[in-house]
């Protein structure tokens, strides 16, 4: 899965991405199947004591083991009928360790204990072989073990234990409003994933936990067919840390503005109400006029901007470096850090990291680590004040413990830095966004997320969205098309001059954050509510350059 798979799901262009049998889902299963609970969590504690004793044995001083179980689940519809029903289960263990000051991975599906131990040998075995390689020994910071634990995602209903045929209902009746409000072609799904994860530690951790995650979308369109053009707009829908109540919405939920929007909860049936009346209004939209624009950017838009120029150059790994050959660098170095007063954006910028946010995505009560996730500051008034780190890395940045953000896609593969959610404040003063537009004399609204680029510093970018409306003197006047928003991270932030106060502040998101090499997938939100950022360059993404 690459970084930039879930740009096709926001087109539900999931094709053969969404059929069983794929290495990184594991085996296909019966729905039933889902439902069955996992291995005893006493199995679990005396098969990972023998993966740490085993690795002790052969001279680890370090050892970690995660035993997971992965379940996902797709549902796919087309118009009028069923694409493909899809579920998967991955099982099995991984085993890391530190012997000789180096690390080493093995991981095994053969759940036994013999298994078990000759896997957790093969770890220290591939430690001791990247020792002779010449460096620094790994230095970890100290971590408390918490003994035996749990968490779950507080859900209110697991979207495994909601029958298929009820998924399908829905969706079909997604696609027959809008196919009914003149939509020529339409497509809807539900992903929903659950990892069942163990963790113990030579440190005296034995956690476990019950993650839920549920992802609904779709994709209207409409065709003119005298001239051939067409447009499509996707749902505004979020995913996120719950179950299946997402999809039951409440009158709390709701956010009132231009267009409808929710909180923790979604109606996916008015979204595609509004979706195919944003289609038709498409269709006759002007094409926007090039030149400098106040952007107005709602946070189902904003949430991808902040990921790409924000998330991501604050990962220390590509800080220093290590994702320089896949998916590059960062502009926010070391030496921008230590000044201590690099103006990352204006001051009413303020951006934190947050493992633990409610109903986000990367909610967790412990890390890949085993780690208790925080809340810490990246940007504080505008200025760099800190990067993401973990426990081989703290030392780097001179910190005395792990900021609880690592994560490792499955049981096979090896657990390393990833992004938590990384969220923009809300506004400190009451401000709603009919305020926001009163104020602007030419300006665009942006909602939904579209097409994008950044370099490879996480720099300079481009960035598309879904609905554009014009703001004139004050007032929406009308729809726009063919626009996109080009600047770099710096200049972009530091013309931020408002920002909505918390009643606007809403989650956006992404399942499949590619990263590192084997590539990984990881699941993070970004939060914020609408900001406004002043004299943008918009380009014309219809018209010819020269």
């Amino acid at each position: 899965m690459k970084r930039k798979d879930f740009l096709q799901w926001s087109a539900m262009g999931l094709g053969a991405f969404m059929l069983p049998n794929i290495p990184a889902f594991g085996r296909s299963i019966d729905p039933l199947e889902a439902l069955h609970e996992g291995i005893d969590v006493k199995l679990k504690k005396e098969l990972s004591d023998v993966a740490l004793n085993a690795a002790k044995a052969k001279g680890a001083t370090y050892a970690d083991v995660r035993i997971g179980r992965y379940l996902n689940q797709f549902v796919l519809t087309r118009e009028t009928r069923v694409q493909n029903v899809a579920n998967t289960e991955s099982y099995g263990v991984g085993i890391r360790v530190i012997a000789n000051g180096s690390w080493g991975f093995a991981a095994t599906n053969k759940v036994t204990k013999e298994d078990i131990a000759r896997t957790a040998e093969r770890a220290v075995a591939v430690a001791k072989a990247n020792s002779r390689v010449p460096a620094d020994p790994v230095q970890l910071a100290p971590q408390k073990g918490y003994g035996e634990v749990t968490w779950k995602t507080p859900i209110e209903q697991s979207a495994f234990a909601v029958p298929v045929r009820d998924k399908v209902d829905l969706l079909l009746k997604v696609n027959s409003i809008a196919l009914q409000g003149g939509a020529n072609f339409v497509n809807s799904g539900i992903f929903a994933s659950n990892e069942q994860k163990y963790f113990a530690s030579t440190d005296g951790s034995y956690i476990d936990q019950d993650i839920h995650r549920i992802y609904p979308q779709f994709n209207v369109t409409k065709i003119d067919k005298a001239s051939g053009k067409f447009e499509t707009r996707a749902s505004f829908s979020s995913p996120m840390g719950m179950g299946y109540e997402y999809l039951t919405p409440t009158p709390e939920s709701k956010v009132s503005g231009l267009v409808t929007r929710y909180k923790d909860r979604y109606d996916i049936l008015e979204d595609v109400k509004n979706a195919t009346a944003d289609v038709t209004q498409k269709m006759t939209a002007k094409s926007v006029e090039p030149g400098k624009y106040d952007l107005l950017l709602d946070p189902s838009h904003l949430w991808l901007t902040i990921h790409e120029s924000v998330a991501h150059p604050t990962e220390l790994d590509r800080v220093l470096g290590y994702e320089a050959n896949y998916a590059g660098t960062s502009f926010l170095t070391l030496d921008k850090w230590r000044s201590g007063n690099f103006q990352f954006g204006s001051k009413l910028v303020n951006i934190v990291a947050d493992k633990a946010q409610p109903h986000s995505l990367g909610a967790v009560g412990y890390d890949d680590e085993g780690v208790a996730p925080k809340k810490w500051e990246l940007i504080k008034d505008g200025v760099l004040v800190n990067y993401q780190a973990i426990r081989d890395q703290a030392h780097i940045i001179g910190l005395k413990e792990s900021q609880g953000c690592c994560y490792a896609q499955s049981w096979s593969d090896v657990q390393f830095q990833r992004m938590p959610n990384v969220s923009l404040q809300p506004g400190k003063d009451t401000l709603s966004v009919d305020d926001m537009i009163k104020n602007i004399k030419k300006g665009i609204y942006i909602m939904g997320n579209g097409s994008f680029s950044i370099d490879q510093q996480r720099y300079n970018f481009q960035f598309g969205g879904q609905t554009f409306y014009e703001i004139s003197e004050g007032k929406v006047v009308g729809m726009l098309k063919d626009v996109a928003y080009q600047a770099n991270t710096r200049e972009f932030w530091n013309s931020c001059t408002a920002i909505a106060d918390k009643r606007d502040y809403r989650l956006g998101g992404a399942f499949n954050d590619g990263k590192g090499q084997p590539s990984q997938s990881n699941a993070v939100s970004h939060g914020s509510s609408t900001a406004r950022f002043d004299g943008v360059n918009v380009i014309n993404t219809a018209r010819k350059i020269g």
